[in-house]
């Protein structure tokens, strides 16, 4: 039996972690409910508000885990920061909201939410942007958690592999929204996640877990086919109905005309959107430089959402976001390979 097994999955489908808002305790629910597991998105939530989302999904399951950012920061260059704001200015004033004069560098709360995690334990724990410290890793192990490392290639694998990671999330540049990548002032490179999880089969003897572009129930056997215990699906479940993607962003969704494509508009680090206005005037020009682009721009993303206007907030998608739906998370999974 696999490690999903022993938890209690019974579907090879595993529903990702979308920060921001799209992904909602209910929706984690509907997940586990399909016999998948879904994970609490930590990232950007404050420790308190993690707990909140924690004990709710609780009360309901015990199919589930959470994902965190891990301190990877890539401190932006101030001057080039001055220059970017500069440049996105006219968008503040159209939405008439103010910029941060100063970059914003924080770790996400990583002490507090790592601390809530040993005070409450889960399940699973999985990292995305980097691999945690020893002595964090350690004591999420010794207080019964799993742990599960993102990676983007064979060298990031091995990495968490000699850190002791338990599993990993092996991850495409097809895959909507933030790459995990180690080196984010590099993009990384396309390839078939088949062929990903072939290299990073080839180079560890962990158990594997591949996202990115999966559109179809096909997709979802090829990837087990290349070695992967599951598949994880994201994008799909956006239109999901217990997803909490704004308006905004479903209505991005909606048109298929649109193209993805790896971007650093909207918080300096590679993330896969669809192309929008805001995105095609300005990622040219944007610094690399984590969290500080992320907190420069939200402002901009929050009056967009607020006001339903898909060309001006990030619009996290992967490239099989046109086979999207609007139905029951559980009804989605199900079609993608449920137990």
């Amino acid at each position: 039996m696999t490690w999903l097994g022993e938890l209690g999955a019974t579907s090879p489908v595993v529903a990702a972690p979308m920060a921001g808002g799209p992904t909602t305790p209910e929706l984690v629910v509907a997940a586990a409910s399909a016999g998948s597991i879904g994970f609490v998105a930590g990232g950007y939530l404050t420790a308190e508000a993690l707990g909140e989302q924690l004990a709710r999904v609780r009360a309901e399951t015990q199919l589930y885990g959470v994902n965190l950012f891990a301190p990877h920061p890539v401190p932006v260059d101030r001057r080039a920061y001055a220059a970017y704001r500069e440049l996105i200015r006219p968008d503040a004033e159209r939405y008439d909201v103010e910029l941060p004069a100063d970059p914003i560098e924080d770790d996400d709360a990583w002490r507090e939410k790592v601390d809530l995690l040993l005070e409450h334990p889960v399940p699973v724990v999985s990292f995305t942007f980097g691999i945690p410290d020893h002595a964090s890793l350690s004591a999420l192990r010794l207080a019964g958690s799993l742990l599960v490392q993102t990676v983007t290639n064979a060298d990031e694998a091995r990495l968490a592999d000699a850190a002791g990671i338990d599993a990993l999330a092996v991850q495409a540049a097809a895959a909507g929204g933030h790459s995990g990548t180690f080196t984010p002032d590099r993009t990384p490179a396309e390839r078939p996640l088949t062929d990903l999880l072939g290299e990073v089969r080839a180079s560890v003897d962990l158990p594997l877990l591949g996202a990115g572009g999966i559109g179809s129930a096909d997709d979802v056997a090829a990837v087990l086919a290349a070695g992967a215990e599951a598949a994880v699906v994201g994008t799909l479940l956006l239109l999901a109905h217990e997803s909490g993607a704004s308006a905004a962003h479903r209505a991005g969704l909606a048109d298929h005309l649109r193209e993805t494509a790896v971007m650093r508009a909207w918080t300096g680090r590679p993330a896969r959107g669809l192309r929008n206005a805001f995105s095609d005037a300005y990622d040219a020009a944007a610094p690399v430089g984590y969290p500080a682009l992320h907190h420069l721009t939200r402002p901009i993303r929050r009056a967009a959402a607020t006001t339903g206007d898909p060309e001006g907030v990030n619009l996290w998608a992967g490239t099989g976001y046109r086979a999207a739906r609007e139905a029951p998370a559980a009804e989605i999974l199900g079609g993608l390979g449920g137990g």
